[in-house]
């Protein structure tokens, strides 16, 4: 079908037309245990049973949220039931960088509410600052910002270690904070971190990733992100060589982020076993997402405007899966490239997608900073 929309698109340059990329699937719901299919043009997302060739272990789908997360953050996988942060645990409002270095390594529970702009260490060596486990770190107001240094989720790095350790990093929540300037990664989530909610941030001119997510972590969803004067957004495994630690794993939601001019990386990925990328808001960057080595990625319902190339999965590298449904190319110099099939993210957890023509406006309303 074709998306209608009360809420004009942008207008494409002079000669350059509008391209409604349309539904190319028919769900079909059988009663339990029974397959889901769905089959498209070029690709196909399919149910979780007949992913184990991607090395995929089971979980417990998840039931629709409340409140909080939506996406692979929610799913109860690895011992823990969805994510909720610091949730139990003491509220404590910091305003100076000792009190916020001490609190994010704290053990156990704690909200962390910022409030202000607080400058981080920052250098290539000293410039990352590790967030332990149970935690939500959350801005209050508008205002709350974190410079110069950046955050990391996640255990040192060991190659030889290929399974979740007993001690991963998980169940950490970030909202509502403004973060720029970092000489390293802004957040790096790594080392099998898992249930992990970055949501309505506002990230730029940062040195290295935005978000990068690798080396094992899972159950991740990235949601209403702001992205702006930045190069390499987000990175989705790190590397070739990283397919023993990210195989079957890497299972990541991008969903309503706004991309406003950002470059490159949205994400780029690798090996990852399912990620979904929904309701985003593309403008003006040099390339989309990028699926190389065999990872599943589906594409849904985005909008890109003014992208060179929205979609592809001959990036730098073997060739990725990419399924796609749903989108709105304006102003784009290439189609969205289609490979293979893809588990259907509807097998882990329930969501409602927004149509596709609704996006710049939903999306540019209500992402980034002082929106919750």
């Amino acid at each position: 079908m074709t998306f209608e929309s009360s809420v004009p698109a942008p207008v494409a340059p002079s000669g350059c037309a509008a391209s409604r990329i349309p539904y190319r699937e028919r769900l079909t719901a059988l009663a339990a245990g029974a397959a889901v299919l769905i089959a498209l043009l070029a690709g196909s997302a399919v149910p979780a049973a007949r992913a184990a060739a991607h090395g995929e272990p089971p979980v417990v789908p998840a039931a629709a949220p409340a409140d909080g997360p939506v996406g692979f953050a929610t799913v109860n996988a690895l011992g823990q039931n969805g994510t909720t942060g610091g949730a139990g645990g003491p509220v404590v409002t910091v305003t100076t960088t000792a009190q916020f270095l001490d609190y994010i390594a704290r053990p156990g529970p704690y909200v962390i509410q910022v409030s202000g702009r607080i400058t981080l260490p920052t250098g290539r060596t000293d410039g990352m600052h590790d967030v332990t486990s149970d935690k939500t770190i959350v801005g209050l107001g508008s205002g709350a910002a974190l410079t110069g240094g950046g955050l990391n989720i996640g255990l040192p790095v060991d190659d030889d270690v290929t399974s979740p350790p007993a001690g991963a990093v998980h169940n950490v929540i970030i909202r509502n904070i403004a973060f720029s300037g970092a000489t390293d990664d802004m957040i790096n989530v790594q080392m099998f971190s898992h249930h992990i909610w970055i949501d309505h941030n506002d990230f730029s001119n940062g040195d290295d990733g935005a978000v990068d997510i690798k080396r094992g972590s899972d159950f991740v969803t990235v949601s209403w992100n702001r992205f702006h004067d930045h190069d390499k957004t987000l990175l989705l495994s790190h590397d070739e060589d990283a397919g023993p630690q990210d195989i079957g794993r890497l299972r990541v939601t991008y969903h309503h982020n706004y991309f406003d001019a950002s470059d490159q990386r949205h994400p780029r990925v690798r090996f990852a076993a399912v990620v979904h990328v929904y309701n985003n808001y593309y403008r003006d960057n040099s390339y989309g997402v990028a699926s190389t080595y065999d990872a599943g990625v589906l594409v849904e319902n985005n909008y890109f405007y003014s992208v060179n190339n929205p979609g592809r999965v001959d990036f730098s590298g073997d060739l990725g899966r990419l399924v796609e449904r749903g989108n709105i190319l304006v102003a784009c110099n290439h189609p969205i490239e289609t490979r293979g099939v893809v588990t259907e993210p509807r097998t882990y957890y329930p969501y409602t997608a927004d149509p596709a023509a609704d996006v710049p406006a939903i999306v540019a309303a209500g992402a980034g900073v002082g929106k919750i």
